[in-house]
């Protein structure tokens, strides 16, 4: 996800707008909640009517991608969503902007930055409230194609042990070089890694198939599922939460899937930086989270070796640039991650 550290986990009540969007075109101004989704042939529910999705796009003072965002999700072909915009302490005037420019979407505003796990988690105790059957967890640094829900929830649909889908990725500065193929865990320097990353796409993952996670930046998951595993893990300000996630998620019985034909294009790091000190502190203590909770033996020596090896090389590589600071940032990271205390992640 995409929130950038501020130092602070907590922050006061949320405040949430009452307007709806409507599932396909820009939202409709006078839609109301419970009101607003505009059913057409579909994934059937309750009475024959489609399957109801809440897309929760997390924003922390990403003004123009969220818009931009936001006018791509309002383009999905799926005939029965709601846009829900978690707004995480932003400053730059984004809930007024997105107010004006899109006044059916619902916005749920915070006052101060609870994180990515955090700010997340307020959008999906809000839609598990309203009785949603889908969940569909988004950055707000996204291209979406307009099949990329429905496509998800043909997949989720033909399997009941799918507990999250995910699509195939793209670079939104580079169109046809994929950015995620689904997600691959491996406890080295980094718990995670994207599968393709920086490979042109070639048709080599035109596949469905079950991947070890999915990324948080597209995540959709039944809602049922997200009852029995639980929120996101809070103790994760940045990085590896949808891992963490999936990890519970496996170990109840359910599956990670990725859905090729349902595509996006990602601004990778547009909002959370790039190797820049703020966020390497943030990988590398969520990096030494992870191992605590998931790693055996051989898992932990895999981490340490290649932690060694890898932090003098990025120090040296830093070096010329005068950004060796971030490298030892992650190593501050690391230690903080290994003292931190671990708790049970918050039920729903």
């Amino acid at each position: 996800m995409n929130d950038l550290p501020d130092g602070n986990e907590g922050g006061k009540r949320p405040v949430a707008d009452a307007s709806l969007a409507s599932g396909r075109g820009r939202p409709s101004p006078t839609s109301e909640v419970g009101e607003g989704v505009g059913y057409r042939e579909g994934v059937e529910g309750e009475g024959g009517a489609p399957k109801k999705v809440a897309a929760i796009v997390l924003n922390y003072n990403g003004r123009d991608v969220t818009l931009e965002a936001l006018g791509s999700l309002s383009n999905l072909d799926y005939p029965a969503f709601d846009l829900i915009v978690v707004d995480n302490g932003s400053t730059d005037g984004s809930y007024e902007a997105i107010a004006e420019a899109f006044p059916g979407v619902i916005q749920i505003r915070t006052e101060q930055n609870l994180m990515a796990s955090g700010g997340m988690n307020l959008g999906l105790r809000w839609a598990l409230e309203r009785d949603y059957d889908y969940l569909l967890l988004l950055n707000n640094d996204i291209e979406t194609d307009p099949r990329m829900l429905s496509e998800m929830v043909k997949v989720c649909e033909a399997d009941p042990t799918v507990g999250c889908v995910g699509p195939k990725s793209y670079y939104y500065w580079d169109r046809d070089r994929l950015w995620s193929a689904g997600g691959i865990i491996r406890f080295k320097e980094s718990a995670s890694k994207e599968r393709g990353m920086g490979e042109i796409d070639r048709g080599q993952y035109d596949r469905d198939q079950e991947v070890s996670y999915i990324n948080g930046c597209a995540m959709l998951v039944p809602a049922r599922v997200m009852k029995e595993v639980g929120l996101w893990d809070p103790i994760y300000q940045l990085a590896l939460e949808d891992a963490d996630w999936c990890m519970r998620m496996k170990r109840l019985g359910y599956r990670s899937w990725y859905a090729h034909q349902a595509v996006l294009w990602h601004m990778v790091s547009h909002t959370a930086g790039g190797y820049k000190p703020g966020r390497t502190f943030q990988t590398g203590r969520s990096a030494a989270i992870f191992v605590r909770k998931y790693g055996g033996a051989w898992q932990w020596l895999t981490f340490v070796l290649f932690m060694a090896a890898a932090l003098p090389i990025a120090f040296l590589r830093e070096l010329p640039k005068g950004n060796q600071g971030a490298v030892t940032a992650k190593l501050r990271g690391v230690i903080a991650g290994l003292r931190v205390p671990l708790s049970e992640a918050p039920k729903t």
